[in-house]
């Protein structure tokens, strides 16, 4: 549950910051840039929007290129497979208790882009 103390402040879209958050991770990048879209206030849930869309989307890329590089590609596929579906979990979980729980690299990128 959302700590009580921690004031996430309002949306747009009418849902708790952190139920929001936690929505921007649901369908990956897709979700990330509706919520992008459609969130311009709430700097909580533009973070996530955001490090949600540059993570799922760089993964999205990362899968389709995977295929075309003979045997470590292959190797790989199933590693970031795992790893897409461990991502996901955390940041969800992460994102419904009301944490802003930066990613390296990704989470500087979506920060200074909110």
């Amino acid at each position: 549950m959302v700590d009580e103390q921690k004031d996430l402040g309002t949306t747009e879209v009418g849902l708790q910051p952190n139920v929001a958050a936690l929505l921007c991770y649901l369908l990956g990048f897709v979700s990330g840039i509706i919520f992008i879209v459609l969130e311009k206030n709430n700097k909580f849930v533009r973070f996530h929007a955001m490090q949600s869309t540059v993570v799922f989307g760089g993964l999205f890329v990362f899968s389709i290129v995977l295929p075309f590089v003979p045997v470590l590609g292959w190797i790989l596929i199933p590693i970031v497979g795992v790893l897409n579906i461990v991502l996901w979990v955390i940041l969800m979980v992460k994102a419904y208790k009301g944490e802003c729980f930066k990613l390296p690299l990704a989470g500087d990128i979506a920060e200074k882009n909110i």
